[in-house]
């Protein structure tokens, strides 16, 4: 007999047929190997944990939580604050747990609500970037677009929980220590519980989108530098200045457009009827500074070389 060799088939060959050279790709159109896909790299809820877990975020919360109880104790130390001539949030502030929550409000405002929020978004990215993280991060794989949407929703939402939770808590402590009640007003009359109630939730809001420019220039310089204190000295020094010349009243209706001008403006809410101007002028001037530093910010880190 004579042996015949047949032929080898069209798969049976190195780089014949499907089977050859590089393997298809997933049927995600991810491009990446299968099972790969962007919406499951960096989870919300992992980026959550992450943030949490740092010493910065538990101390923030520590003393805004903490913060209310202090003030009770220093009112109920030195007694009920007596009238200096000028009306204010601190001449009615022991009147009851509403009036409480509204100076605990006031007197953060300006400084501590600001350091809170820089905190949360500046410490970020450039924490990562100081840690020699970042580029890790970005080698998972995750897309540089969504490795910054995700740390901005954590960061905005942590941010949100700090300026919410300081008057919740006053007003728990504001109720331990000086009861429930009507709002008294600075300036004579009264708000009843349920309608000082919805005017809360006013201030409340308005004071959420007065920080947005602190918080999205906090995001652009957490995206620019490596130091975690610059970023978040750099969005409070913004604060700091814009007060200095807001002071300055040689500049005249220029001092309009001041990202800290129309902070306090929702102390219209106090008013026996709402006065809205002042609140739609600061929302619109923080939206506006807010909406260019995220495109900026977004833009810089998309063309940054990450090295760290």
């Amino acid at each position: 007999m004579t042996a015949t060799s047949s032929a080898p088939g069209p798969t049976s060959g190195p780089g014949s047929g499907p089977t050859s050279g590089s393997a298809s790709p997933p049927r995600d159109g991810s491009g990446g190997s299968p099972g790969y896909h962007v919406r499951r790299t960096l989870p919300l809820r992992v980026e959550a944990v992450r943030q949490f877990r740092r010493r910065r975020t538990l101390v923030a919360f520590g003393i805004l939580l903490i913060l209310p109880w202090v003030l009770v104790g220093a009112f109920k130390i030195g007694g009920d604050p007596g009238p200096d001539g000028i009306p204010s949030l601190v001449d009615v502030a022991t009147a009851s747990a509403l009036n409480f929550a509204l100076f605990a409000l006031f007197v953060s405002t300006g400084f501590l609500l600001v350091v809170a929020v820089a905190l949360f978004c500046g410490d970020t990215v450039a924490s990562e970037a100081g840690w020699s993280s970042l580029r890790y991060l970005l080698a998972a794989p995750v897309p540089r677009a969504r490795l910054l949407r995700q740390k901005l929703a954590v960061s905005l939402s942590y941010a949100v929980v700090a300026v919410v939770s300081l008057p919740l808590m006053a007003l728990v402590a504001g109720t331990v220590g000086f009861g429930w009640g009507d709002v008294e007003l600075p300036t004579g009359g009264t708000v009843p519980v349920g309608t000082a109630l919805g005017r809360m939730a006013i201030i409340i809001g308005y004071s959420l989108v007065a920080q947005l420019v602190v918080a999205a220039l906090a995001f652009l310089l957490s995206v620019t530098t490596d130091s975690p204190l610059g970023a978040v000295g750099g969005a409070v020094g913004l604060v700091i200045v814009s007060n200095i010349l807001d002071a300055v009243t040689a500049l005249g209706s220029w001092r309009d457009f001041l990202p800290t001008h129309w902070m306090y403006s929702w102390m219209d809410a106090l008013q026996p009827q709402i006065q809205w101007t002042g609140m739609a002028k600061g929302a619109a001037i923080s939206l506006s500074y807010a909406a260019v530093l995220f495109a900026l910010a977004f833009r810089r880190f998309r063309n940054r070389d990450i090295v760290s």
